[in-house]
C-alpha cells in the first residue's frame, strides 16, 4: 500500500486545468479495480452506466437502474477514497422532471459518497443541470455520442462531423457551462470540435475519443484491458490484454482439474493426527 494521498477536490481539478496538467479519468465499477486505480493515482473515477454493457452484457445502457448504480458506486468509493467520484445518472432518472433529477442525484451523494453526478445531453437537460447544481451537487455534462440516446443519434457513431451538428455541440457546451456544469465530457466528436470547445470553455473539458486538445482524457476500463469480448472501439488503447491472460488461466485450470494435477498438497488442509484418530474413535 502506498502512502495515503490527498483527496481530489474541485480545486484540484481546476488547478490542474489552469496549470495545463492533464486530468486522468477512467470508468470503474467494482472494489478491487477501484483499489488499483487508487494506487495508480487516478484523478477521476466514473461509475458509468456503461456497466450495463461491460459488466452485465446488455446491448445498451438503458436497462441499468438507479439501485444498481448506487451499489456499484458504493463499492468503488470503498476501493478509492481519494479520487473524485462521478455517479452516472442512468436512463430516466433525470429526464422525467427536475424533482426526479434532484432526488436521484442526491442519492448518489448521500448513499454512495459520490463527489458529483453526470448527465447526458445539452440544452434539453440544462434546467436539470442548473437545478442539481443549485442544490450544491457538482454536475458533469456529457455531449457528442450520448449512449442513452444512441438510437436517435443513428447508433454508436461519431457526432458533429457536419458544420451544423458541430455548431449544436459547441452551443450545447456553452449552455451547460452557463447552467453550472463544473466539467463537460465530449465523447466521439471530431478533434477540431473538441479543440474549439476547449478554447472557449472555463471548465475542465474531458475527451473520450475526441482528440488531445482537452483538459483530461477518459477511457473505458474494459476496453483498455481487453475485457469486453464483443469489440474494442477505435478510440481505445489496449494497455494489456488481460482478457487473453484470464482466458489462458481458465483453460489451464480446466486441464489441471481434468488431469488431477490440481489440487496439490499445498492447496488443501488437514487435521492433526491425534484429532483425526479421536474422530475415528467417535465414529466407531
Amino acid at each position: 500500500m502506498t502512502e495515503e494521498r490527498k483527496k481530489v477536490s474541485l480545486g484540484t481539478l481546476f488547478d490542474k486545468m489552469n496549470a495545463g496538467e492533464p486530468i486522468t479519468m477512467l470508468t470503474c465499477y467494482d472494489y478491487p479495480t477501484a483499489f488499483f486505480m487508487e494506487e495508480a493515482g487516478l484523478d477521476i473515477l466514473l461509475v458509468g452506466d456503461s456497466l450495463g454493457m461491460t459488466i452485465l452484457g446488455y446491448d445498451t445502457t438503458l436497462p441499468v437502474t438507479m439501485d444498481l448504480m448506487i451499489a456499484h458506486a458504493q463499492a468503488v468509493r470503498r476501493g478509492s477514497p481519494s479520487a473524485w467520484l462521478v455517479g452516472d445518472m442512468p436512463y430516466m432518472t433525470y429526464q422525467p422532471s427536475i424533482e426526479t433529477a434532484i432526488r436521484n442525484a442526491g442519492r448518489f451523494m448521500a448513499e454512495a459518497g459520490c463527489d458529483s453526478v453526470k448527465l447526458e445531453g445539452g440544452a434539453a437537460v440544462a434546467d436539470r443541470v442548473q437545478a442539481i447544481a443549485s442544490m450544491g451537487i457538482p454536475v458533469m455534462g456529457h455531449l457528442g455520442l450520448t449512449p442513452q440516446s444512441a438510437t436517435a443519434l443513428g447508433g454508436y457513431r461519431v457526432q458533429g462531423r457536419s458544420a451544423a451538428q458541430a455548431k449544436q455541440i459547441i452551443d450545447d457546451a456553452r449552455i451547460l457551462e452557463e447552467a453550472g456544469a463544473f466539467s463537460i465530457l465530449l465523447e466521439m466528436v471530431p478533434a477540431q470540435v473538441c479543440a474549439l470547445i476547449h478554447e472557449r470553455s472555463s471548465v475542465p473539458i474531458i475527451s473520450l475519443g475526441s482528440g488531445p486538445d482537452a483538459d483530461g482524457q477518459l477511457l473505458i476500463y474494459h476496453d483498455m484491458f481487453g475485457l469486453y469480448p464483443k469489440f474494442t472501439p477505435k478510440m481505445a488503447r489496449v494497455y494489456a490484454d488481460a482478457g487473453q491472460a484470464i482466458l489462458g488461466g481458465l483453460k489451464q485450470y480446466v486441464e489441471d482439474v481434468t488431469t488431477k494435477d490440481f489440487p496439490q498438497r499445498e492447496n488443501w488442509f488437514r487435521m492433526r493426527k491425534s484429532a483425526y484418530e479421536e474422530l475415528n474413535q467417535e465414529l466407531d
